[in-house]
């Protein structure tokens, strides 16, 4: 079961991350990664949630856990995506727009995490 809960949600947050990503690249395009970008932070944002939800509001079956936060933000997040895409950018002479890359994922990213904790704890 616990496998099962794992192999769904992770597809379910891959095909998600390729749709949120298509539609995103489709819409904006340019040379910074915006949908792996928007993917990280929003998946920040969704770990810190459904953690914070998952362990301290409430004490659901721990398949969920493996469900929403091993499977499907294990698919739906990109972090390996997001280096190659900033080696990419920087070999391509963007050194201070990988950088910015860099920086705006760690930086909205942890704001993410962080917001989510904010949002899951209120009572």
């Amino acid at each position: 079961m616990k496998l099962l809960a794992v192999a769904a949600g992770g597809g379910a947050g891959s095909v998600i991350r390729y749709l949120v990503g298509t539609v995103i690249t489709q819409r904006f395009g340019g040379r910074f990664p915006l949908g792996t970008f928007a993917i990280n932070v929003t998946g920040s944002f969704l770990i810190g949630l459904l953690m914070t939800l998952l362990t301290e509001r409430y004490a659901p079956n721990p398949n969920w856990r493996l469900l929403l936060v091993v499977g499907f933000l294990g698919g739906y997040t990109t972090f390996s995506s997001f280096e190659y895409e900033t080696f990419q950018t920087a070999r391509n002479g963007g050194h201070w727009l990988a950088l910015g890359y860099v920086a705006g994922s760690v930086a909205l990213g942890y704001l993410g995490v962080w917001l989510g904790v904010i949002v899951a704890s209120r009572r």
